[in-house]
């Protein structure tokens, strides 16, 4: 390549000189980007788990391009865009990150993986002590999903395509992943790493959508002391079972999602404590671990430049504000419901990111008021969004697939 010789030994510097000048720009703010999410992660603005790994790989693999073979540009990092098998073969054999992304990414396991492990982390028993308000809540919530669908759809996507952005507005990342992979093979990286920085920037952009929409005075309302009848083990063990078999029935095509998440709460209600461990610890933080470095070096700039990516990144924002004013919007309907004897700011924990939006609206009731217990409340909202974002997932992909 002309103008190579000079820069030939540093050539993550050279390709900038060679490549288009929005590919070499693209990389440099992708770099700072990368910069960007790790410090936020450290100062947990944004969730460090994600971001840190996520932010490191951008960083990496925008700085980390050189010649390969044939002349073209790219890294040895990995390569979303092998079809053949002998692409995939070779790639396999150079790129270290390519069997992650092969053998787990690209076929949904990570996100099974993911889901087990948040199974374990799950107490049903906070939905089944008030199924009614958690599933209004996070029905509430799924306003992004619904606006977003048609939205994208007028702006010139398929229906399949739209289907796969408009999963964003669930919060729920291993379902953005298994949409867009299904129903967008094509759109599946900028899609899935879209859906996933977005999940992560909802920690710092949602309590300022809490704020401007929820005055003080509700935000500090005080749920009143219930009578909730305590649930055993056993019955949260047979909802399990017979809510995973029902959504198996019902929706087919998302059946592996639906036992990885029932299988952690089985295992957690049965106290096998080695596989609590298992599931919990190893398969949830290293698929965690694996998924945000993967997304992370994904974000190379020859990729997000693609114009599409500009209208995912508009359809991502717009899906999961409007999800949360939905939650919002839930929450306020129970507050009149219950004549002022409810915080309208649980419905945010809706917008299931589990257990993400919980979290927050108990950090802000604290902050409003330091004796205030929201977190049970928050929590049923928050589980019960992963079953809508599952139900709208099944219902995307049977009808679309």
């Amino acid at each position: 390549m002309e103008g190579m010789d000079i820069l030939n030994l540093f050539q993550g510097i050279g390709t900038l000189f060679a490549q288009d000048p929005k590919i070499a720009i693209g990389r440099v703010c992708l770099i700072f980007l990368g910069f960007l999410l790790v410090y936020l992660g450290k100062k947990e603005v944004l969730e460090p788990l994600l971001m840190i790994p996520m932010g490191l790989g951008m960083s990496a693999v925008n700085a980390g391009v050189l010649v390969l073979e044939g002349g073209k540009t790219g890294t040895l990092f990995v390569d979303p865009l092998a079809s053949s098998t002998d692409e995939v073969m070779s790639v396999l054999q150079i790129d270290w990150v390519q069997p992650i992304y092969t053998l787990m990414f690209s076929n949904g396991l990570i996100a099974c993986l993911v889901f087990m492990g948040i199974g374990v982390l799950l107490d049903v028993g906070f939905v089944m002590a008030r199924p009614f308000q958690s599933m209004i809540l996070a029905l509430f919530a799924e306003l992004g999903t619904v606006i977003t669908f048609p939205v994208a759809v007028m702006l010139g996507m398929t229906q399949a395509e739209a289907a796969s952005v408009a999963t964003i507005g669930g919060a729920d990342g291993p379902m953005v992943l298994f949409t867009s992979l299904v129903l967008a093979k094509h759109l599946f990286v900028p899609i899935t790493v879209v859906g996933y920085l977005y999940l992560g920037l909802t920690y710092g952009g949602y309590p300022y959508l809490i704020k401007l929409l929820i005055p003080p005075r509700l935000r500090a309302i005080p749920m009143p002391v219930e009578n909730v009848k305590k649930i055993s083990s056993t019955q949260k063990l047979v909802f399990s079972v017979v809510v995973c078999t029902l959504l198996c029935l019902l929706f087919p095509v998302a059946a592996p999602l639906f036992l990885s998440l029932f299988v952690g709460v089985a295992v957690r209600e049965s106290n096998l404590v080695n596989f609590q461990n298992l599931l919990g610890e190893t398969f949830l933080y290293g698929a965690t671990f694996f998924l945000a470095l993967t997304l992370g070096i994904l974000c190379e700039a020859s990729t997000l430049l693609d114009p599409v990516v500009l209208k995912l990144l508009l359809l991502g924002i717009m899906a999961l504000f409007f999800s949360g004013i939905g939650g919002i919007v839930g929450g306020y309907a129970l507050y009149f419901w219950y004549r002022g004897k409810f915080n309208p700011m649980i419905g945010i924990a809706g917008v299931s990111c589990i257990p993400t939006t919980a979290k927050l609206v108990q950090k802000i009731a604290t902050a409003e008021n330091p004796g205030l217990i929201l977190m049970p409340h928050a929590l049923g909202a928050s589980i019960s969004g992963v079953i809508t974002s599952a139900i709208f997932t099944g219902i995307f992909v049977a009808v679309l697939r």
